[in-house]
């Protein structure tokens, strides 16, 4: 997956914050890999910033949980995780429909603009999505958190999403059939629909039923039966 182009340093308030931006993205786009070593002086040249930014950069990314840090300050990508594919899961089947309930009752006019705005040409997730087509799908995710006007939820999704893009990676190294990416493309649809009826348990339902079938929830399965790449009926994954 291709990542942001448009990043530029001169845009940022601090170096620090520039690297912290940039390597999160190459993390979270794959092109650094799940436990793979990072060699500080090198990423600095290729990203064009000194090491002490950089070194900044990776201690906030080590308190999100995307990169190992230890004594010597040797740095490594944070491998996957079943437990945290699984905490992910168990958390997001809870916290998603809820928040599509709470938008379905408290969405305004600009916020049903803001959602249909997003669903224009959004497309289920392709084996090797670009980071433009990643960021589409979060705006239209984001946009009924927001709708739920509870910002304490609105925190924690946004910050449970940031963890789960590399798990959505990995979940697509399955390809999808056209019959499932139809599904997922179509339950954004109905989830505006319901948003907009101000169906507050239909909302739920349609929104615990993607979650269900997510990438998230593929990738958790794999990673706790790595030899077995079929992604099982919503109650197994419940159970499992």
């Amino acid at each position: 997956m291709t990542v942001n182009a448009d990043l530029n340093v001169d845009a940022f308030a601090t170096k620090s914050d520039f690297a912290y931006t940039r390597v999160r993205e190459l993390i979270l786009s794959g092109q650094l890999e799940p436990g793979a070593v990072i060699h500080q002086a090198a990423l600095a040249r290729r990203i064009g910033i000194s090491t002490t930014p950089l070194r900044e950069a990776l201690r906030r990314l080590k308190q999100q949980g995307l990169v190992e840090l230890d004594a010597h300050r040797d740095a490594r990508v944070s491998a996957l995780d079943a437990t945290e594919a699984r905490d992910l899961l168990e958390m997001r089947r809870s916290l998603d429909p809820l928040a599509a309930a709470l938008a379905a009752e408290r969405r305004t006019k600009a916020e049903l603009a803001e959602m249909r705005a997003a669903l224009e040409g959004l497309d289920a997730l392709p084996g090797k999505p670009t980071w433009d087509q990643l960021a589409h799908h979060r705006r239209f995710h984001t946009a009924i958190y927001r709708a739920s006007h509870n910002a304490i939820l609105i925190e924690s999704l946004d910050g449970l999403w940031d963890t789960a893009d590399r798990y959505r990676l990995h979940g697509l190294q399955v390809e999808r059939s056209e019959q499932e990416r139809a599904m997922k493309a179509g339950e954004h649809h109905q989830l505006l629909e319901a948003i907009t009826a101000g169906d507050a348990e239909g909302a739920s339902q349609v929104m615990f039923a993607h979650i269900e079938t997510s990438l998230g929830a593929k990738s958790a399965w794999r990673l706790a039966k790595p030899h077995s790449p079929e992604l099982p009926t919503s109650t197994a994954v419940a159970q499992g």
